[in-house]
């Protein structure tokens, strides 16, 4: 039998040196990059991420575990970096000495601590209770083999059904992936409603009591403003309700009382707040104590005249309008109208017409640079891809909305001072009409216009610059000034007896509240959340 030839295949294979180290090079990229993507995880959680399936109490409390350490990790650089971010812009006025122990401070300090410990132990505790109360009780079985394995109909749990594909009948579900409304399939599967309540105000209420107290009215307002927000809105879809320009509504209300409690009871709100509107207004305290005292007890101190006077860019008609003012005062005890008169209000301007351009301008260009970082430092952290791909667009994008927050502002300020002169003026022109002329009005209903409640009424007015502002940013606005109002409205009501006193503690209860409603509508109805606490609280606490 001849010998079979032999055939390539039949002889030995030699790779080449260099084909086995590429071979090698490409493994160890490979288990680098899946390092460094594991390693990503630890510091920012990928969109859409499964639930986790947990069977017994060991396994939640391991959960829990892990994911308190990386929350609390995450909290404190967040804190940490934001610390050292704001110490950036004044530590160079500050003696060199003091520049090492402030550093350490910002990247240490007892701040940084305390958030590393509230959001810490609010994720563990949070993740525990959550994910135990399915296992420690269990949902009654169901007779029919034919019955979904769901929760029982009192939670309301099925009234919005899951679809893969949104329909045209439910448009906010369609802001959902497919795996966010997986995850909702999951949490209807494992969890009840009452269990996300239970579980957000258990841990918001002993989480946030390592933070500072004064930290502490803060945060607890904001949750429970986050919370009322989020049901509002499941409930109104639910119902088919919708009250158009909502936010424009809570703002203008909001600011109603914020106005009353800046110029009538100060004491109502944080002084930190009361100085800020001081500062933003740009009309001088001497002006608002002068007007309060006026208003609640028909005199003035002369001090604050005086001071205004004093002013370098007070113009002479109204020097002289102030001293003649003080000189009535004096003589006669008469301190002239129930209110502060415009001289007053403007010194620097004589006419009222006039001081509406001027405050504008003066307003948008305080707050222009405060606005321009908080639109253009996000679009570069957050947007820096489609910013190194569309710069251009993306600074007029900024831009814009820095020029349109400053002129919110601004348009705030002015139509609280055209309201504020405006009224006052009409009430002496109106007081000032003969007794026997037909158009002569009771006195008592033109006093209404220098009334406290008149005061009120022109921050309502105001809110009506929130259609100034970008439309996706009015209800934030609207959250932000809510706590203030609401703070405000409570201290008049303990101080009549209306309300109960919360005591020690009432901080860490109304933080439970708003967490129990915030983490119900994050855990069953995340659509309604607004997107920025959405992302946020995926971030630090994930599917379940």
């Amino acid at each position: 039998m001849p010998p079979r030839k032999l055939e390539p295949t039949d002889l030995p294979q030699y790779v080449p040196r260099r084909a086995m180290k590429s071979f090698e090079n490409l493994v160890a990229l490979a288990n680098y990059q899946e390092a460094l993507k594991d390693a990503r995880k630890m510091v920012w959680r990928d969109r859409g991420e499964p639930a986790v399936e947990l069977h017994t109490l060991m396994d939640c409390l391991e959960h829990a575990g892990r994911g308190g350490i990386r929350a609390g990790a995450l909290a404190f650089a967040l804190r940490s970096g934001f610390n050292i971010f704001v110490l950036l812009f004044r530590i160079w006025k500050l003696p060199r000495q003091f520049r090492f122990s402030l550093i350490r401070h910002a990247l240490f300090g007892k701040d940084s601590l305390r958030f590393a410990a509230m959001i810490g132990s609010f994720v563990s505790l949070y993740k525990f209770i959550l994910n135990a109360l399915p296992i420690v009780t269990p949902p009654p079985p169901i007779d029919t083999p034919f019955a979904p394995n769901t929760p029982d109909s009192s939670d309301d749990l099925e009234s919005n059904p899951i679809t893969m594909a949104p329909t045209p009948a439910d448009r906010r579900r369609g802001r959902l992936s497919f795996r966010a409304q997986a995850h909702e399939v999951w949490v209807r599967k494992q969890t009840r409603r009452w269990h996300a309540i239970l579980a957000g105000a258990v841990a918001g209420g002993l989480g946030v009591l390592f933070e500072k107290k004064g930290r502490r009215v803060v945060i607890s307002q904001q949750l429970f403003v986050r919370g009322l927000q989020g049901s509002y809105n499941a409930f109104t879809e639910r119902r088919g309700i919708h009250v158009p320009y909502g936010a424009v509504l809570v703002f203008s209300l909001a600011c109603g009382q914020i106005m009353y409690a800046f110029l009538m009871r100060p004491d109502t709100i944080p002084p930190s707040y009361s100085t800020w509107i001081q500062n933003a207004s740009k009309v001088s305290k001497e002006t608002v104590s002068m007007n309060r005292s006026l208003v609640r007890e028909g005199r003035f101190d002369v001090a604050d005249v005086e001071a205004l006077m004093n002013r370098e860019d007070a113009t002479p008609s109204n020097r002289a309008a102030l001293a003649a003012l003080i000189a009535q005062a004096a003589s006669t005890g008469d301190f002239g109208t129930r209110f502060a008169p415009c001289p007053a209000v403007h010194p620097w301007i004589d006419h009222c017409t006039d001081v509406t351009l001027d405050r504008f301008l003066t307003v948008v260009k305080w707050m222009f640079p405060i606005y321009g970082a908080l639109h253009f430092i996000p679009m570069i952290l957050f947007k820096r891809k489609l910013f190194l791909e569309q710069p251009s667009h993306m600074l007029l994008r900024a831009g814009w909305g820095t020029m349109r927050s400053s002129a919110f502002l601004g348009t705030f300020v002015i139509i609280y001072q055209t309201y504020f002169c405006l009224k006052h003026n009409a009430h002496i022109f109106l007081s000032s009409r003969a007794s026997n002329s037909p158009f002569k009005l009771p006195q008592s209903l033109v006093d209404l216009l220098i009334s406290k409640q008149s005061f009120w009424l022109g921050g309502l007015l105001s809110g009506l610059s929130l259609f100034v502002e970008e439309k996706r940013r009015r209800g934030e606005l609207a959250m932000y000034v809510l706590p203030k109002g609401l703070e405000s409205v409570w201290t008049m009501l303990r101080g009549k007896g209306y309300v109960f006193r919360t005591g020690q503690y009432g901080e860490s209860l109304l933080c439970a509240i708003g967490m129990g409603m915030v983490m119900s509508t994050y855990q069953n109805d995340p659509q309604h959340l607004s997107g920025l606490v959405r992302r946020i609280l995926y971030q630090f606490i994930g599917a379940n």
